[in-house]
Protein backbone atom coordinates (compact mmCIF):
# COMPACT_ATOMS: atom_id res chain seq x y z
CA UNK A 1 0.00 0.00 0.00
CA UNK A 2 1.17 3.38 -1.11
CA UNK A 3 1.44 6.33 1.57
CA UNK A 4 -0.53 8.09 -0.73
CA UNK A 5 -3.24 5.16 -0.10
CA UNK A 6 -2.95 5.41 3.09
CA UNK A 7 -3.59 8.72 3.87
CA UNK A 8 -6.52 8.30 1.50
CA UNK A 9 -7.73 6.14 4.06
CA UNK A 10 -7.12 7.99 7.47
CA UNK A 11 -8.74 10.86 5.72
CA UNK A 12 -11.60 9.03 4.81
CA UNK A 13 -12.15 8.01 8.07
CA UNK A 14 -11.96 10.87 9.66
CA UNK A 15 -14.80 12.52 7.28
CA UNK A 16 -16.53 9.79 8.21
CA UNK A 17 -16.34 10.37 11.99
CA UNK A 18 -17.87 13.44 11.08
CA UNK A 19 -21.00 12.51 9.44
CA UNK A 20 -23.25 14.74 7.34
CA UNK A 21 -23.15 15.34 3.24
CA UNK A 22 -20.99 18.14 2.79
CA UNK A 23 -22.75 19.08 -0.68
CA UNK A 24 -25.73 20.04 1.87
CA UNK A 25 -24.85 23.06 1.97
CA UNK A 26 -24.56 25.64 -0.43
CA UNK A 27 -21.42 26.38 -2.15
CA UNK A 28 -23.04 27.27 -5.37
CA UNK A 29 -21.49 31.20 -4.57
CA UNK A 30 -18.03 29.83 -3.58
CA UNK A 31 -15.18 30.32 -6.12
CA UNK A 32 -12.75 28.16 -4.58
CA UNK A 33 -12.97 24.43 -4.24
CA UNK A 34 -13.00 21.94 -1.00
CA UNK A 35 -10.00 20.32 -2.68
CA UNK A 36 -7.56 21.72 -5.52
CA UNK A 37 -6.94 17.68 -6.03
CA UNK A 38 -9.82 15.82 -7.18
CA UNK A 39 -11.15 15.29 -3.58
CA UNK A 40 -7.63 13.40 -2.78
CA UNK A 41 -7.30 15.64 0.27
CA UNK A 42 -10.02 14.71 1.82
CA UNK A 43 -10.69 10.96 0.73
CA UNK A 44 -12.18 9.01 -2.87
CA UNK A 45 -12.78 11.55 -4.89
CA UNK A 46 -16.46 11.04 -6.82
CA UNK A 47 -15.14 9.84 -10.53
CA UNK A 48 -13.09 7.07 -8.74
CA UNK A 49 -16.34 5.58 -7.11
CA UNK A 50 -17.39 5.23 -10.67
CA UNK A 51 -14.04 4.04 -12.38
CA UNK A 52 -13.74 0.99 -9.26
CA UNK A 53 -17.31 -0.20 -9.46
CA UNK A 54 -16.32 -0.39 -13.44
CA UNK A 55 -13.62 -1.86 -12.65
CA UNK A 56 -14.67 -4.38 -9.97
CA UNK A 57 -17.84 -5.57 -12.38
CA UNK A 58 -15.41 -6.62 -15.04
CA UNK A 59 -12.51 -8.04 -13.05
CA UNK A 60 -12.87 -11.79 -14.38
CA UNK A 61 -11.23 -9.68 -17.66
CA UNK A 62 -7.89 -8.76 -15.48
CA UNK A 63 -5.82 -12.04 -16.20
CA UNK A 64 -2.78 -13.36 -17.55
CA UNK A 65 -0.26 -10.84 -18.50
CA UNK A 66 -2.07 -7.09 -17.56
CA UNK A 67 -1.04 -4.26 -18.56
CA UNK A 68 -1.26 -1.22 -16.34
CA UNK A 69 -0.52 2.84 -17.39
CA UNK A 70 1.66 4.51 -14.13
CA UNK A 71 1.29 2.21 -11.38
CA UNK A 72 -0.39 -1.23 -11.01
CA UNK A 73 -2.39 -0.61 -8.16
CA UNK A 74 -6.18 -1.99 -9.73
CA UNK A 75 -4.13 -4.73 -11.35
CA UNK A 76 -3.63 -6.16 -8.08
CA UNK A 77 -6.28 -4.82 -6.71
CA UNK A 78 -9.27 -6.33 -8.68
CA UNK A 79 -7.09 -9.01 -10.70
CA UNK A 80 -5.19 -10.54 -7.45
CA UNK A 81 -3.62 -14.01 -7.98
CA UNK A 82 -5.45 -14.05 -11.72
CA UNK A 83 -2.75 -12.25 -13.07
CA UNK A 84 0.57 -14.13 -14.62
CA UNK A 85 2.43 -11.43 -15.46
CA UNK A 86 2.25 -7.47 -14.59
CA UNK A 87 3.65 -4.74 -16.34
CA UNK A 88 3.69 -1.21 -16.45
CA UNK A 89 3.54 1.48 -18.56
CA UNK A 90 4.73 5.36 -17.80
CA UNK A 91 5.88 7.82 -20.13
CA UNK A 92 9.08 8.41 -18.32
CA UNK A 93 12.27 6.02 -18.35
CA UNK A 94 13.75 5.09 -15.28
CA UNK A 95 10.75 4.69 -13.12
CA UNK A 96 10.66 2.80 -10.44
CA UNK A 97 7.59 0.16 -11.39
CA UNK A 98 7.96 0.67 -15.04
CA UNK A 99 8.55 -2.41 -16.91
CA UNK A 100 8.01 -0.25 -20.37
CA UNK A 101 8.71 3.11 -20.90
CA UNK A 102 7.28 5.85 -23.73
CA UNK A 103 4.33 7.58 -25.03
CA UNK A 104 1.19 5.47 -26.23
CA UNK A 105 1.00 7.99 -29.46
CA UNK A 106 4.79 6.81 -30.56
CA UNK A 107 3.92 3.68 -32.66
CA UNK A 108 5.77 0.73 -31.62
CA UNK A 109 6.07 1.42 -27.27
CA UNK A 110 3.88 -1.85 -27.26
CA UNK A 111 4.99 -5.46 -27.91
CA UNK A 112 2.21 -6.68 -30.52
CA UNK A 113 -0.80 -9.31 -29.43
CA UNK A 114 1.00 -9.58 -26.19
CA UNK A 115 -1.21 -8.53 -23.38
CA UNK A 116 -4.30 -10.28 -22.13
CA UNK A 117 -5.59 -7.33 -20.21
CA UNK A 118 -4.84 -3.59 -21.03
CA UNK A 119 -6.22 -1.22 -18.03
CA UNK A 120 -6.38 2.62 -19.05
CA UNK A 121 -7.73 4.50 -16.92
CA UNK A 122 -8.22 8.25 -16.89
CA UNK A 123 -5.24 8.32 -19.47
CA UNK A 124 -6.34 8.69 -22.75
CA UNK A 125 -7.49 12.08 -22.60
CA UNK A 126 -3.35 13.29 -21.07
CA UNK A 127 -2.22 11.94 -25.16
CA UNK A 128 -3.35 14.43 -28.26
CA UNK A 129 -3.27 11.81 -30.87
CA UNK A 130 -5.63 9.63 -29.40
CA UNK A 131 -6.57 7.52 -32.46
CA UNK A 132 -2.60 6.33 -32.19
CA UNK A 133 -3.30 5.51 -28.65
CA UNK A 134 -5.86 3.35 -29.12
CA UNK A 135 -4.21 1.33 -32.22
CA UNK A 136 -1.40 0.88 -30.17
CA UNK A 137 -3.86 -0.71 -27.36
CA UNK A 138 -5.57 -3.16 -29.77
CA UNK A 139 -2.15 -4.24 -31.60
CA UNK A 140 -0.93 -4.94 -27.85
CA UNK A 141 -3.78 -7.03 -26.96
CA UNK A 142 -4.05 -10.87 -27.59
CA UNK A 143 -6.73 -11.86 -29.92
CA UNK A 144 -9.47 -11.72 -27.43
CA UNK A 145 -7.53 -9.95 -25.19
CA UNK A 146 -9.62 -6.79 -23.01
CA UNK A 147 -8.89 -3.12 -23.08
CA UNK A 148 -10.88 -1.65 -19.92
CA UNK A 149 -10.46 2.11 -20.05
CA UNK A 150 -12.22 5.14 -18.66
CA UNK A 151 -11.93 9.24 -19.69
CA UNK A 152 -13.36 11.74 -17.85
CA UNK A 153 -16.48 14.19 -19.12
CA UNK A 154 -17.09 16.92 -16.50
CA UNK A 155 -13.75 17.34 -14.69
CA UNK A 156 -11.71 19.43 -12.70
CA UNK A 157 -8.51 19.94 -14.76
CA UNK A 158 -5.12 18.90 -13.10
CA UNK A 159 -3.12 21.85 -11.74
CA UNK A 160 0.20 19.75 -11.43
CA UNK A 161 1.84 17.30 -13.43
CA UNK A 162 -0.89 16.36 -16.30
CA UNK A 163 -1.61 20.12 -17.10
CA UNK A 164 0.12 20.56 -20.03
CA UNK A 165 -0.88 17.57 -21.47
CA UNK A 166 -4.45 17.65 -20.94
CA UNK A 167 -5.88 18.10 -24.36
CA UNK A 168 -9.23 16.43 -23.81
CA UNK A 169 -12.72 15.51 -22.26
CA UNK A 170 -14.13 13.08 -24.10
CA UNK A 171 -17.91 12.06 -24.49
CA UNK A 172 -19.32 8.62 -24.66
CA UNK A 173 -20.15 9.22 -28.90
CA UNK A 174 -16.42 10.36 -29.18
CA UNK A 175 -15.04 7.07 -27.24
CA UNK A 176 -17.16 4.67 -29.04
CA UNK A 177 -16.24 6.05 -32.07
CA UNK A 178 -12.52 6.20 -31.57
CA UNK A 179 -12.55 2.50 -30.31
CA UNK A 180 -14.53 1.24 -33.19
CA UNK A 181 -11.51 2.35 -35.33
CA UNK A 182 -9.15 -0.49 -34.50
CA UNK A 183 -11.63 -2.24 -32.63
CA UNK A 184 -15.14 -4.51 -33.74
CA UNK A 185 -17.79 -1.93 -32.98
CA UNK A 186 -19.32 -4.77 -31.63
CA UNK A 187 -17.25 -5.81 -29.33
CA UNK A 188 -16.50 -2.26 -27.86
CA UNK A 189 -19.40 -1.98 -24.84
CA UNK A 190 -19.79 1.99 -23.51
CA UNK A 191 -20.99 3.26 -20.15
CA UNK A 192 -21.47 6.68 -18.61
CA UNK A 193 -22.05 7.41 -15.17
CA UNK A 194 -22.32 10.67 -13.42
CA UNK A 195 -25.55 13.56 -12.64
CA UNK A 196 -25.91 17.19 -11.46
CA UNK A 197 -25.37 16.72 -7.80
CA UNK A 198 -22.09 14.09 -8.56
CA UNK A 199 -20.63 16.53 -11.38
CA UNK A 200 -21.32 19.10 -8.91
CA UNK A 201 -19.42 17.12 -6.08
CA UNK A 202 -16.57 16.31 -7.71
CA UNK A 203 -15.67 20.15 -9.53
CA UNK A 204 -15.95 21.47 -5.70
CA UNK A 205 -13.45 18.33 -4.87
CA UNK A 206 -16.08 16.66 -2.37
CA UNK A 207 -14.89 13.12 -1.36
CA UNK A 208 -17.43 10.08 -2.05
CA UNK A 209 -16.98 9.62 2.16
CA UNK A 210 -18.44 12.97 2.44
CA UNK A 211 -21.48 12.96 0.68
CA UNK A 212 -24.65 10.65 0.13
CA UNK A 213 -23.83 7.56 -1.87
CA UNK A 214 -27.21 7.22 -2.68
CA UNK A 215 -27.04 10.42 -4.92
CA UNK A 216 -23.93 9.15 -7.27
CA UNK A 217 -26.38 5.89 -8.67
CA UNK A 218 -28.79 8.17 -10.40
CA UNK A 219 -27.54 8.60 -14.05
CA UNK A 220 -27.93 11.97 -16.16
CA UNK A 221 -26.79 11.91 -19.71
CA UNK A 222 -26.25 15.39 -19.55
CA UNK A 223 -23.93 14.81 -16.73
CA UNK A 224 -21.30 12.68 -17.64
CA UNK A 225 -18.29 12.63 -14.86
CA UNK A 226 -17.11 9.12 -16.10
CA UNK A 227 -16.92 7.30 -19.49
CA UNK A 228 -15.90 3.47 -19.45
CA UNK A 229 -15.20 0.98 -22.17
CA UNK A 230 -14.75 -2.51 -22.61
CA UNK A 231 -12.87 -3.25 -25.90
CA UNK A 232 -12.42 -6.75 -26.94
CA UNK A 233 -9.53 -7.14 -29.31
Amino acid sequence: MTLRSVVHRLTARLHRARGGDVMARDRAASTTPLCLEFGYSRGTPIDRHYIEAFLEKHSADIRGRVLEIGDDSYSRRFGGDRIAKQDVLHIHAGHPQATISGDLADPGVLPQQTFDCIILIQTLHLIFDMTIAVEQIHAGLKPGGVALITVPGISPIDRGEWKSSWYWSVTDLALERLLSGPFDREKVTISTHGNLFAATAFLHGAAVEEVETAKLVHFDPAYPVTIAARAVA
